[in-house]
């Protein structure tokens, strides 16, 4: 019987590189600009990310790619989405029984509300040049900001396991 054992510093560890992406390209579109810069290939995929919070339920779409020879897998995953809600007011004046829609945000990192987009770049070995990847996302037309996100800044981690 093997016994596979692991410490504490194993499961703090992060196995990922995050690059957060500003643009107002919509997602099929930056997915396809990434794919003409980088020699990668990101699919639309067939699980999105659901989101669930005291605003409502959405859903957040991601784009992956495997890289099988170096064992990287890279996902684009959109960060914000907007929930239409209805709220009925029951007043006696004027707009009585009216009803108002409003919209709110879901993201998938609260604490990165600007960035649209996150490239999540998963590799146990460090074969992949976040500079390189930074730079060549960072010549697509649309795309205003790039940068590499420190693991240790983020407190909704959990958000990130998919």
């Amino acid at each position: 019987m093997i016994v596979h054992k692991m410490s504490l510093d194993d499961i703090g560890k992060a196995i990922y590189q995050l690059v957060a992406i500003h643009t107002s390209l919509e997602d099929y579109r930056l997915a396809y600009f990434i794919n003409q810069n980088l020699p990668i290939n990101l699919k639309k995929s067939h699980s999105n990310i659901q989101i669930c919070s005291k605003e409502g339920e959405t859903q957040l779409s991601r784009y992956e790619y495997q890289d099988e020879k170096k064992n990287v897998l890279w996902n684009l995953v959109q960060n914000k989405s907007s929930i239409a809600n209805l709220s009925q007011t029951n007043s006696q004046d004027l707009f009585a029984n009216s009803n108002s829609k409003f919209s709110s945000k879901i993201y998938l990192l609260p604490e990165f509300k600007k960035v649209d987009y996150f490239l999540k770049i998963e590799n146990e070995v460090d074969d992949v040049n976040i500079t390189t990847i930074i730079n060549l996302i960072n010549k697509i037309e649309r795309v205003s900001i790039v940068y590499n996100v420190e693991i240790q800044t983020i407190k909704s981690k959990n958000n990130l396991i998919f």
